[in-house]
Order: structure tokens, then sequence, then C-alpha cells
């Protein structure tokens, strides 16, 4: 795998000095060439053209330029010249235009307010800056004024005008309380654009008397503030709802004009109860997407690096639950001048033709005009070689007195843009920038650039020469390029020489020489090959070169193109790669890279271990353990430690673990000491003071750890003082008056010495107080009483033993006790979202009154009544806890039209601080549930009587109740459905003119304003008609029915009994289950078609009908398995159900039966019916 490639040093070191513009030339950018040739004046750097200074420091102007020969300045003011040296007090910097005017030495900055403008100016011509304003920042007192107190009914707007003295530049306006606290702001109240406080509503709680304005004047660094305002809320038994009105801006509509580039502002304030909500349009488009924001809880409209696109009606819309209003702003951008074309420097040769363009736009539409060397055009000396064209100065057959600066000014009502453009004539011989006989070096077969940077007036030609007296290079074998390098894009062995550069115009000629060398490539004669190496032995690559005489190669070796591993088994030679005792982590890639100055060349291989044979013979085990042990160079810190390895059993051994036994502290416990290399049996180890050392080494290889060594004999080293200090020390009080001081205690073999104590040392922070220090024995914890409550203790703990001190140890901060809060939130608010979630917002109680660590703020509240039913319950309080120092949280789970109650207490590691005080606030309604229980009662041929109770959660005052039914078919089909309103006051209702033996299907529910509850589904049958049923009992009464009615019934008997044998033979049929939990198991009813005994069905369906259904809501039977239903074991005729849809009464024990469903009568059962229910 072989890979090359070839740099030039030439192309990448190649500058291209010229590029062509046309009709102009442009000037290289060589300091010495611009040094040397000339150049009418340009200014660099200027102050802004509004400059508002600091009337207390003094005024810097600045004003420089560069030239050639350097620019002189000069200045005017309000139009006129400026002598500064009649002003002792202004100054002009050396060698620059920049003014500067000591007011500091006694001047008054107002008396330099002005308009200043700087000329630069040279034999070619004269440069001025644009028009620099100057004027002092300004920041006047408020005026004195008598502010009376603000008497507002809760729930009306009002406004807190600010009015803030005018200064240079507007102040930035805040509201803020006596405590220097920020008034919280939200969409009832907030602040406008001109500083005014708006409140929507006002509260019980706006009332204060510390209602401030502050003023801050930034460029002087100076706040102003108003005198408090004081507002008095009161209240009244029903506050009146108001629909909204625009507090600001007035009337419906209004207009604003604004600069292309700024920042739009729009802004809608609106009254009214509730708090209306903004929401801003524009009318016949949309706001534009990612520069559009929303501020001041959508009262302001920001749109910023506004176009002429942006122009248009906004509608800002202020919405609550009364009304809306709204307000059209008509907005127009305007623009001032901005560039599309900006006047460019030219440098022309004498007879040479150029343009100046200068072109802007702006709305309006910007007036351009010119002036020269600072001088309007009109009135300046006059030019043959120029001509005005509007936006364009042409210039023809220019001459070296044609050289100036010229100015274009766009102006239009909203500002100027103002710039110079030199036109520089210069007649120069040409220059060659190219250093001579520079060297250029390449590899052969690669492209060569040889450069020739050169600058002249007119511009030169240049000309390529070999050789010194060779002829002049034509051909395609060569490329000339237009800033005059010359490129041969195959380099050869021959073309290594001497190259000579001609450059000429009509002024002289020029030339210069360089040198190309042209060397041979490297080469890789002899790449690395693939090998297949097995594990643990031993592989080499080789890589040998060719390379140029000349140049000096590197040679690198990668593996996985990434350096070598940093192991002493990989050894590199001069001409090759080896590894010792091969691992599988050696399988790879190997690259050989060969770099030289110019080029560089790379080869690959790839290397793959594979497991060595299995020989049986070779028993792989745990090497034996070390032997021999001995301890050499005993000094009081550090001791040598020699062993001999054990047999490494056909495993090398990769590493020698050293362990440590402690006789002194610790006898027959061994620590952990160092570990060492395989090949490595000495080992310096580092000891500390006071300990009777034993040692023993433990050999590893890759089967796993030997026993350990011996132990070697024992080395006592001497006592001294500690050398560290207690870790973990903390200080918390355990009371308010006290402080806990911790730590975690040395260990015996950390305290260097016998009789370890400490020094426990405290004193209060931030209080200039000596140090309170007291020695203890061997502890950890030291009690200071007496303490403040919660003050911050620098703590520290030095170890000390019978030699003497640790080192100085490091301070700590730590706390005195805490105790309970002594303040409660205050400013507690309450912002109810909807009826089953709120937030409360309060204000952070000062840090010192929290006593303790801040944990956070708990909220308390309960349900005080349900405002529907205004009857008290068993108070249950919720606690929700909030984290840290925040000031708001949101209390879930509320129920509907309610009363509540609430209060804030700060917690700190102590525990909770007072209550604030009781908040109420009130949910608003919500859909009621369903109705406690709906019975269907006295059926009659046409109506059925309903009666049903209220919601056991009304959640707001039940506005009616909706009753829907219709009829169910024999094919359970459903008929068309009929609603029917119902006053809430109402608890039955008597449903007339349906039609007699049909079942009906309700569907009921409650109402409140805010929707419909849940439902209740029941069914109910009307009675058969009594004409058939009295027609019936006549036919009872003849003899022969009488006759054929006994038989049928001997029959029925016959059956019932042949039936119940059956049954009893062949186990519990479905509806068994019920018969045995009852002491009066009923015979089952026979079914319509077929005279089989049918099941019941306990199949439940609370949901309205669907057609086609087949399943009662009632727990009936089904209409075709059976004749018979529940209601034939209730009480009467009309079963009754409890709440929970379950049957009442459902075994009575009756031994009759009542008729049957659709064939109610109030008479006994007779024959005829009996056989009806065969018909």
């Amino acid at each position: 795998m072989l890979k090359k490639k070839n740099i030039s040093a030439s192309k990448a070191s190649l500058v291209l000095f010229l590029c062509q513009i046309i009709s102009a030339l442009d000037v290289p950018l060589d300091s010495k060439l611009l040094e040397e040739l000339l150049q009418p004046p340009t200014i660099t750097q200027q102050s802004p053209k509004d400059y508002i200074v600091d009337p207390r420091e003094n005024i810097v102007i600045q004003c420089e330029a560069k030239g050639k020969p350097p620019p002189s300045f000069s200045w005017t003011r309000n139009g006129t010249h400026f002598d500064i040296d009649k002003d002792a007090l202004v100054t002009m910097k050396p060698n620059s235009g920049t003014l500067v005017i000591n007011i500091m030495n006694g001047g008054k900055a107002e008396a330099y307010e002005g308009v200043y403008q700087c000329t630069a100016r040279n034999e070619r011509g004269a440069a001025i800056s644009n028009n620099i304003v100057i004027r002092p920042s300004r920041s006047p007192l408020w005026t004195k004024e008598k502010l009376e107190p603000n008497h507002v009914r809760e729930g009306d707007s009002l406004v807190l005008h600010c009015r803030p003295p005018v200064g240079l530049p507007p102040p930035i306006i805040f509201w803020m309380d006596n405590a220097f606290q920020k008034l919280p702001q939200s969409e009832r109240v907030s602040q406008g654009l001109n500083g005014d406080l708006y409140f929507s509503n006002v509260q019980p709680e706006d009332s204060r008397e510390d209602y401030i304005c502050y003023a801050r004047f930034n460029h002087t660094q100076t706040i102003q503030q108003k005198q408090p305002i004081s507002v008095k809320v009161f209240s009244t038994k029903s506050v009146t709802e108001r629909q909204p009105v625009l507090l600001t801006p007035t009337g419906s509509t209004s207009t604003k004009v604004e600069l292309r580039g700024n920042v739009l502002l729009l802004e809608c304030i609106a009254a009214g109860l509730p708090t209306p909500v903004i929401r801003w349009i524009k009318e016949g488009g949309e706001l534009p997407a990612n520069r559009t924001f929303f501020e001041n809880f959508k009262k302001t409209l920001k749109i910023i690096d506004v176009s002429e696109a942006d122009s248009g009606n906004y509608k800002c819309i202020a919405r609550n639950t009364l009304g809306s209003v709204h307000h059209v702003i008509s907005v127009t951008v305007k623009a001032a001048p901005y560039w599309i074309t900006a006047p460019r420097n030219l440098v022309l040769s004498p007879g040479e033709d150029g343009t100046l363009i200068c072109r802007a736009n702006g709305n309006p539409k910007p007036n351009i005009s010119w002036l020269a060397n600072g001088v309007p055009i009109a009135i300046a000396p006059e030019d043959p070689s120029r001509k005005v064209d509007g936006d364009t100065i042409i210039f023809s057959h220019v001459q070296e007195r044609s050289s100036a600066v010229y100015q274009c000014n766009a102006s239009n009502e909203y500002g100027y843009l103002l710039a110079n453009a030199f036109v520089n004539v210069l007649a120069e011989p040409p220059r060659i920038l190219t250093p001579a006989d520079k060297l250029y070096q390449v590899i052969a077969d690669s492209p060569a650039l040889l450069d020739c940077a050169y600058f002249g007036s007119p511009k030169p030609e240049i000309e390529w020469f070999k050789g010194v007296k060779g002829s002049i290079l034509r051909g395609s074998e060569y490329i000339f390029h237009y800033n005059g390098t010359l490129e041969i894009p195959v380099a050869q062995k021959d073309s290594s020489g001497t190259y000579t550069c001609v450059a000429r115009n009509e002024l002289g000629k020029i030339q210069n020489e360089v040198q190309l060398e042209v060397k041979d490539p490297t080469m890789i004669i002899k790449q690395p090959e693939y090998k297949v190496i097995q594990r643990y032995g031993q592989v080499s690559f080789e890589c040998i070169i060719k390379h140029d005489s000349t140049l000096l190669p590197t040679v690198i070796w990668l593996k996985d193109n990434d350096v070598l591993p940093d192991d002493e088994r990989f050894l590199v030679g001069k001409d090759n790669l080896t590894i010792m005792n091969v691992t599988d982590k050696d399988d790879g890639t190997y690259t050989c890279v060969v770099n030289t100055t110019l080029d560089s060349v790379s080869a690959s291989a790839v290397l793959t271990v594979v497991a060595a044979p299995p020989t049986p013979a070779i028993i792989y085990a745990r090497p034996n353990p070390p032997f021999d042990l001995e301890l050499t160079g005993q000094l009081e810190r550090s001791i040598e430690l020699s062993w001999i390895p054990g047999d490494e059993n056909n495993s090398p051994i990769t590493n020698f673990v050293i362990e440590y036994e402690d006789g002194l502290h610790e006898p027959g416990v061994w620590h952990h000491q160092t570990e060492v290399p395989g090949t490595q049996t000495t080992v310096h180890l580092k000891l500390s003071p006071y300990v009777n050392y034993s040692f023993r080494v433990i050999a590893v290889n890759e089967i796993g750890r030997s026993q350990p060594s011996e132990p070697s004999e024992q080395y006592l080293t001497k006592s001294a003082s500690p050398d560290e200090n207690p870790s973990n020390v903390q200080g918390i009080g355990s009371e308010p008056d006290n402080l806990v001081i911790t730590w975690e205690s040395l260990t015996d073999f950390q305290s260097n010495g016998p009789g370890l104590q400490y020094k426990v040392s405290w004193r209060q922070k931030d209080v200039d107080d000596e140090w309170t220090s007291v020695i203890v024995a061997n502890v950890s914890k030291y009690i200071v009483s007496g303490t403040p409550t919660f003050v911050p203790y620098e703590i520290k703990v030095q170890a000390l033993n019978d030699l003497g001190y640790a080192p100085e140890p490091s301070e700590v901060i730590g706390h005195s006790g805490e105790d309970l809060p002594m303040v409660a939130p205050g400013n507690v608010q309450v912002h109810v979202i909807n009826s089953t979630l709120a937030k409360v917002h309060w204000d952070p109680v000062p840090l010192k009154s929290v006593r303790g660590h801040l944990q956070g703020y708990k909220v308390y509240y309960w349900k005080v009544q349900s405002l529907s039913r205004r009857s008290r319950r068993h108070v249950e309080k919720n606690i929700l806890t909030f984290r840290g120092n925040k000031t708001f949280g949101m209390l879930p789970g509320l129920e509907p039209y309610s009363s509540y109650k609430l209060n804030v207490r700060v917690v700190n590691g102590k525990g909770e601080g007072p209550a604030s005080p009781d908040k109420v606030f009130k949910t608003p309604e919500g859909v009621p549930s369903s109705p406690s229980f709906l019975k269907i009662t006295n059926p009659t041929l046409d109506s059925l009587t309903l009666e049903w109770g209220s919601p056991i959660h009304p959640n707001g005052v039940l506005t009616s109740y909706i009753l829907k039914f219709q009829p169910i078919n024999n094919t359970h089909e459903l008929g068309p459905l009929v609603e029917i309103r119902i006053p809430a006051n109402e608890s039955s209702l008597i449903l007339k003119n349906l039609n007699y033996s049909t079942r009906y299907k309700f569907y009921f529910n409650a109402q409140t304003s805010v929707g419909s509850g849940s439902q209740i589904t029941e069914e109910a049958v009307t009675i058969m008609d009594e004409a058939m049923a009295s027609r019936q009992v006549d036919i009872a009464t003849q003899g022969w029915f009488i006759g054929l009615m006994c038989a049928v019934a001997l029959l029925i008997l016959i059956l019932l009994i042949v039936c119940f044998i059956r049954r009893n033979k062949g186990g519990k049929y479905p509806v068994k289950e019920k018969e045995d939990a009852h002491a009066d198991p009923e015979i089952q009813p026979m079914k319509e078609d077929d005279g089989t005994f049918g099941e019941y069905s306990d199949a439940e369906d609370h949901k309205p009908l669907k057609k086609g259904s087949r399943t009662p809501s009632d727990r009936t039977v089904k209409k075709e398995d059976s004749d018979d239903s529940l209601v034939d074991y209730g009480e009467g005729v009309n079963g009754q159900f409890n709440e929970d849809g379950s049957f009442i009464g459902q075994y009575s024990g009756k031994k009759e039966k009542e008729p049957a469903e659709g064939n109610e009568s109030s008479e006994a059962p007779s024959p005829v019916n009996a056989m009806n229910s065969f018909v």
C-alpha cells in the first residue's frame, strides 16, 4: 500500500500582490512601497456623529488620518474655523488630529457644545470627517410637586405618572419601593414605554404608600428619585366587572414613524375586570418571523431591524370575558440614507480614465452632492479631466495635478452619509517586489511557481527569460499569471536553473533573477509486508528508502494511523520496526511514513496475531512466590527492597505487588504499598514515621497471583510531627447558640508519633476578631457554646503529637446553629388559572430573617367551603413545598366553585417560620358531576314519572337539567332522540304523550354556566292497552277455555318436573350462583318461542344505546331470550335500582310472579295471560 504526495514550497508561500481593476491600479500591500508612494489623506478614525460626553471628564474628539506626506489637521466649529491656539484648554495630539478639551482643569462642557468637523490635508488633497455634534449629558433633578394620595375603588383602573426630567440621553425608568425592591409586575400591573405604571384593575393588596419612580442616567451613572406616591384601595360589597378600555394609546387609531434598521416598539395597555389579555395582528399580512418579540406580558410588540416591508396597520386587541376593544396603529417605515455603492479610491496613471460612483438609497430618496477637497464641487478649482454626472464623476485623460480627495454626501430629512474617496495619479517606473535571487525548490513532475510581484504606473509589462542570455519564454509548457508569476506545470530535472523576470513601462525597466532547483522524489524501494505471527513471538517490518541526496528524510512508524504505543517491546531501527513478545493487542495496520521538506511518501502492512499451537507438555500456572527478601539503604523516610522471583510456570510474570504490615498499630493486617513491572526485582519504597514495617511480595502473571512471599525483617521508623491535618472539617450548629465542629480523625498510621491531639480554632467571619483555640484529645468533635444564631465562622483543625504540629491547616467556613425564621413571606398573591389550578406568588423574606440555610417555602392551602352548598366541612390542609429561593408555585387539584385559604411559610434547617396572613381565593365554576340518581315510576299508557337527585358535586350553580330520550322497538333499534331542558330547581317530571307498551331509553345530565356534566341512563316501558287486557279477561271466563288452560297447565307441570330432574343431573345452570347466594331460589321462566327454560343475563351497559343494540342497561333479561325481566322480582310492577345501577330486592322471596313486562295488569294472573305468553 504505497501512498505519495508532493509539496511545492513556492506554491505554499505565494502571495498575490496585484489584482486588476478596470481603468485603475491597486497599490500592493508592501510596507516599503507604501512608504515611498505619494497618497492623498484618508480618514482612519473619527468620533461618532452624535457624541454625548460626560460633563465631568475631558472631551476627546477623535480624528486620525494617513497619507504621504503625512497630513496636517484643522477643525471647524459650527461652520467656522476653530483656532485651537487661542484656547488654553484645547490641545491637539502630536501627529494626529484628535482634540482634547481639558474640562477637569476648570472648563465647562456646556461651553464646547457645537458641531465639529476635522480636515486632514496634504499636497495631494484634503479629506474631511463627519459633522460631529458634541453635547454634554444631562441628569436634571425632579421638579418638586405635591402628590395627593390616590383613593381608588377596588376593580377600577389606575395610572401612576412618572414624568421623569428630560435628560440627555433619556433616562431608564423603573419602579421600586422604600426597601429598594422592584415592584412586581404582571398582566394586571405593568410599566408603559413612557415610564408610567398602569393598573388594569386595582386590588386591595395594591394599597401602599411607597410607589417610587426612579430615573437612571447611565451616562453620568446617577439615579434620580421621584417622591413616593400613595395608593389606597377601598373595597365595596360587590365589584363590578367591566369590559376592556384602552389606557394607552387613546382613540381607535394612531400613527407611528420608524426608521429602517431600528427597533419598532408598539404598545397597548388596557383596563378592565377581569384583566384583559392583549393580542397583536398585522392587517393584511403576517407578523415577520424571527424578528417579532412580545414584551411586557404581550402589551408591547417589538420588531427588530425593521424595513420598508414592515409598514402597515398593526392592530392590538384587548379582550376579557365581557368583551373586547381594539386599536389600529398605522406604521410608516422611513429610511435615513444607506449605501448601495460607496465611492472607492482610484489609483490612475497619467492619461488613464476612471470613474467615482456614489449611489445611496433612502426614504425619501436622498440628495447626492459632491465636494472636492472639502469644498462644494461647484465652487472648487476646475479640472478639465473631471465631469460630474449626478451620482458619478467621470475622469478622462488624467494628469498628476488631477489628484484630489472627493467627498460624496447623501442626505435626506432623516440623516446623511459622507464618504471620502481619493483620485491618486501616479507616474512611477517599474518596481519588482520579489526578493532578488530567491531560491525555489520543487520535486520532479510537480508544478513550479516563480514569483515576480511588481508595481509601476503605467502598469508595466512582464517578460520571463531562462539563463543570463536566454530567449524570452513562450509556449504551452509555461503559464504566465496576471500578477507576474511564472508557472511550470510539470517541472523536470532540466528545468533547474536561473530565471529572469523583466518589468518595463514608458518610464523605465527593471529585472530580477530567481533560482529553481528540481529534486528527485523520495521513494520506498522495500515496503513492509503482510505478516502472520504467533502470540508471544517476534516480528519485523522493513522500510528501505531512496531520496534526493540534498534532502534529509525523517521516518515515522504508525499503528492504525496513530503513534506507536509507548511500549519498550517496540524497537524502531534505521530501516525497520521490530515488535518483541507479540500480544493480541498488537494486531493491526503498521505504516512507514517518510517526510522531507518537499514531499512525503508512505507504505503500510497488516499484522495478524494468532494463537500458538497447543503443546500438551506445557502447563500454565500461577507463579511461585518470590523469596530471599532483603532490606537495604535504610533511611528515616525510605528503604530499598529486593527479592528473587519464583518460577513463572510458563506464563511470564507481568508485575510484582508489594504489601506492608504495621506491627506497631495493626499487626496481622497487610496493606497495598506499590506495584512494579515483572522485569524489576528491586524497588525504592517511601516510608512513614512511627511505623514498624514488614514487607512481602506477590508475583502476578496472566493466570493469577502467587502466594505471598515470606515477610521481610522488621524496620521501625522514627517518630515525627504529623504530615497532614484531619479531613472533612465541618462546622454545623445543633442548637441556636452553639457551633459543633467535627472532623475525620487521623489514623494511627497517619499520626507519625505518640500523643496525637488536635488544635481546634475558630473565629467569627467578617468580624475583626482573634482566633479562639483549644487543644483536645484524639476525638473527632468539639462544641462551641454561646454563639450568635446562624453566623458564619472560620474554622481550622490542626493535628499535633509529642514531636510537634502538622503544617498550617486550611480554613473552612461553618455556621452556628439555626433558629426558626422570624418573618413570614409578604405580598402573597394568588392568580386563579382555571377551576382546578391556581398560581401563588410571594415576596422572598430577607435572608437575615431566615436565621438558617434557606431550604424553601411551604404553601398551606385548604378548602373553606363549596360556594354552591355553603356548607362547611372538616378542614384538611394541603401542603406543597417549593425548594430554594423560589417565589411562586402552582396549586393543582383544586375543587371548582369553592372558597380556599392559603398561607406561605419560609423553611430553614430548623423548621418553619410564621405563616403569612391567610389569603382567600375562589375557584370558578366547572362542569357538574352526574345526577345522584334517576328513578322512573308510575308507568301508564302514555306517561312515565321521572325523579332524580341533584349532583353530589355541582361544581357551580346549576342552570338546568338536560333530558334526552328515544324509543326502542322490538328489534332494539333506536328511534328519534327528543331533548328537554328542565329548570334546575325541579326534581321530578311527568313525561306525557308517550306510545303505549313502548320501551324508552333516557339520558339525563346537569348543567352549569360552564357546560354539561356526565350523564346517567335508564330505561322504562309504558303499559299495555287496557281494552285489550279486558278482552283477555272476558275470554278467560269461557268454560272451554278453562278446560284448555287446565290441560296446558298440566302439560307445563310435567315439563317442569322433567326439566327439574334433568337440571339436577346436569349441574348448575348460569344463574345458579345467584340462587346459591339467596334463601329463595326461583323457578326459571320459559322462553317465548320454544317453551324451554331461559337464562338470566347479568351484562351491564350504562352507555347510550346504539342502533341494533340488544343489551338493556338496567340488568333486564334480553327481550328475545325471555319475556320475564328482573322487574318480576321487585316490589310491585316497577323495579328499583341503587345509585350504582344494582337491583334492589333482586330476589324478593315471592312465590308468584308479577305480570310479564309489557303485559302488566292490576288483575290476578289468569289462564288467558298464561296462554298469551306462548302465543
